[in-house]
């Protein structure tokens, strides 16, 4: 009997022996040179553009034309960038302000409308709230520049054609889609446990939504503001269309267009004031690029 319990001891103590399949599970499969090929690839086609619009904004038209890929170790001159800042033809400060404030107001405008939204679609089993959701994602597969003629008219139609209004209501239909549909899959993965114990305490659904759910959705939130002022910044066609040159608003887009289609020969002109517009949400991307991964895979798996 003592012998019996000893060795039983010993069993339990014993460090497991690593299986076949322990091994196996150690292994890692070698990553195929064709994946780094790729990547490679992909890299050079994204970071050529980049390259050619830093470097050709501090040279002059010469050097341009003739070098437009060497480095300007000789000839560096801040000379053209500082006149594109400075220039009232341009106004790219004037257009760094409204197009800052484009982006305020779109993406608070869009999280007080798409956060209940979805928060109502994630907690319903309907098949008719199912079928908004749907709804909604459809919006995701329409080009804006599609829609852009048909919402000239609708503007036109309620008094907000070429207004500041109407552009910041065509911006936050435009964001809702993809904002709602990323609540959703957020909001689904938040046990629904918790909203039963704030109905408990007395909290409506409203208070449950903005005092305990929103908080623990700040991954997707800040995802979404992410994508939405990168996408604001950016755009281009619905600024340009739906608010004219008499009303005298220019985004950073359409102010560089505006200064620069006179001058599209002299490079010294174009480059330096491309730099100026798409510099900001570059170096913004690359600090927030942690927070939109987390963001979108946060959701991802249930548990």
């Amino acid at each position: 009997m003592v012998v019996t319990e000893a060795k039983v001891r010993e069993e339990r103590t014993a460090p497991p022996v690593p299986g076949p399949r322990a091994g196996h599970e150690r292994r890692r499969e070698p990553r195929s040179p064709l994946r780094w090929v790729l990547l490679g690839l992909l890299f050079v086609i994204m970071i050529v553009p980049v390259y050619l619009l830093v470097v050709n904004a501090f040279k002059s038209q010469e050097e341009i034309l003739d070098s437009p890929f060497s480095l300007p170790l000789g000839g560096l001159t801040l000379e053209h960038l500082s006149a594109a800042v400075s220039s009232p033809q341009y106004n790219v400060i004037g257009g760094y302000g409204f197009t800052l404030f484009l982006v305020v107001v779109v993406d608070v405008l869009c999280i007080l409308l798409a956060g209940p939204a979805a928060y109502a679609i994630a907690r319903s089993l309907k098949r008719r709230t199912q079928l908004v959701l749907l709804y909604f994602l459809a919006g995701t597969f329409i080009p804006g520049a599609a829609v852009i003629i048909p919402v000239i008219y609708v503007l036109r139609e309620i008094g907000l054609a070429n207004t500041v209004t109407g552009l910041v209501a065509h911006d936050v239909a435009t964001t809702l889609p993809v904002s709602i549909f990323l609540f959703v899959g957020f909001i689904r993965t938040i046990p629904v446990d918790i909203d039963h114990a704030a109905t408990i305490d007395g909290a409506g659904r409203y208070r449950t939504f903005w005092t305990i759910i929103f908080p623990l959705m700040r991954p997707a939130v800040v995802t979404v503001l992410i994508l939405n002022s990168i996408g604001i910044w950016n755009d281009f066609v619905s600024p340009q269309i739906l608010l004219s040159p008499s009303s005298g608003h220019y985004t950073v887009t359409t102010a560089i267009y505006a200064g620069i289609s006179q001058y599209s020969t002299d490079l010294t002109k174009v480059f330096p004031n491309l730099l100026l517009a798409v510099a900001p949400v570059i170096i913004f991307f690359i600090y927030m690029q942690r927070h939109i991964i987390s963001g979108l895979t946060v959701g991802a798996v249930k548990g």
